[in-house]
């Protein structure tokens, strides 16, 4: 038998963000249904008791299947794997989706374990892995050239010391390698002036960019919503929860552009081939209530974006069109 997962080391239950949200817009809520991201499963269970007939629970992460065999029932189906293959694993079920519903970024029970290595706030070992494959944030700190963990710092955290971090990081591990999250979050702040009240830890635009390759979230989000197209049948619903504005940034074009008749023109711009959208945009994006936020403070920044799939043939959206940052070839270490 599995072992079961510690207990979150934060005391404050999992609040699905914005799931209320979901609820009221794309009510009444039937037929099978995908959640991309289980995590704790609290959208899988929101869609449930909303009236799905079934939920597919997808998830890279081994603990959100070891926490599910406290609270799944036949209703469920588990499926371990990315959410950039939904349309694979929806494929080998045999299963039409009436809706996906999409958690973007690290989940609160990822983020509160030490044992995950994603936070500079708790001492753990430096892994950031949202599963269990691949190399992990040690793995890339201590072996990638100075170049490329420049580049990962400056493309996916925007961090403007990214080249003096990057420095500093290849000469303190030439003395020993890096192990810990806050073994890097101290060499990281060493490059930064001092936080101030009321500033984001020094850290945390490097953390976040690190996170980001060890687990290719940019494009696994610009081929998961391509999945996400081609999974669903004409009817069906894709919500998305994004919590950065360069994730929400490409929600929004990918819908844009997938929603787009195309035609139009002018002396500016030349007239496109008229085509068939795939989706329809019913609402701009939702913003979490006062009440929510007080409730999660880490629902703040979220963003809602819902549309619902047409029937015409599902295409192919070019990540640079997304606005996503170009990615940083990890290459061999």
């Amino acid at each position: 038998m599995a072992k079961r997962p510690a207990k979150s080391e934060s005391s404050a239950p999992h609040v699905p963000v914005l799931l209320g949200a979901i609820l009221e817009n794309l009510a009444p809520v039937r037929g099978v249904w995908l959640d991309g991201t289980m995590g704790a499963g609290g959208y899988t269970r929101g869609l449930l008791e909303a009236g799905a007939d079934r939920v597919i629970g997808l998830d890279r992460d081994p603990l959100a299947h070891q926490m599910a065999q406290d609270w799944a029932d036949g209703r469920v189906t588990l499926v371990k794997n990315v959410f950039s293959k939904m349309d694979e694993a929806a494929a080998e079920l045999g299963v039409d989706l009436d809706g996906i519903v999409l958690d973007l970024g690290v989940s609160s029970m990822q983020l509160d374990r030490a044992d995950r290595g994603f936070s500079f706030m708790r001492d753990g070992p430096l892994d950031m892995r949202m599963g269990d494959e691949g190399p992990t944030a040690a793995d890339l700190v201590n072996e990638l050239p100075e170049g490329t963990l420049a580049d990962i710092l400056y493309r996916y955290g925007e961090e403007r010391a990214s080249r003096r971090i990057a420095k500093s990081i290849v000469a303190r591990r030439d003395e020993a390698p890096f192990e810990t999250t806050l073994d890097l979050a101290e060499t990281v702040s060493a490059n930064l002036p001092r936080q101030r009240p009321g500033q984001s830890h020094p850290a945390t635009r490097s953390f976040q960019a690190i996170r980001i390759a060890v687990n290719d979230e940019f494009g696994e989000l610009a081929e998961g919503l391509q999945a996400a197209e081609r999974a669903l049948q004409p009817g069906g619903w894709l919500a998305v929860v994004s919590f950065h504005s360069v994730e929400d940034r490409a929600v929004k074009r990918f819908l844009a552009d997938r929603s787009d008749t195309g035609g139009g023109g002018s002396r500016h711009a030349p007239a496109r081939e008229d085509r068939e959208p795939a989706f329809t945009v019913k609402h701009k994006a939702i913003s979490p209530t006062d009440e929510e936020v007080a409730q999660n403070p880490r629902a703040r920044s979220a963003r809602l974006r819902l549309a619902q799939r047409t029937d015409a043939p599902a295409g192919r959206v070019d990540r640079r069109a997304l606005g996503l940052p170009e990615a940083v070839n990890l290459g061999k270490r």
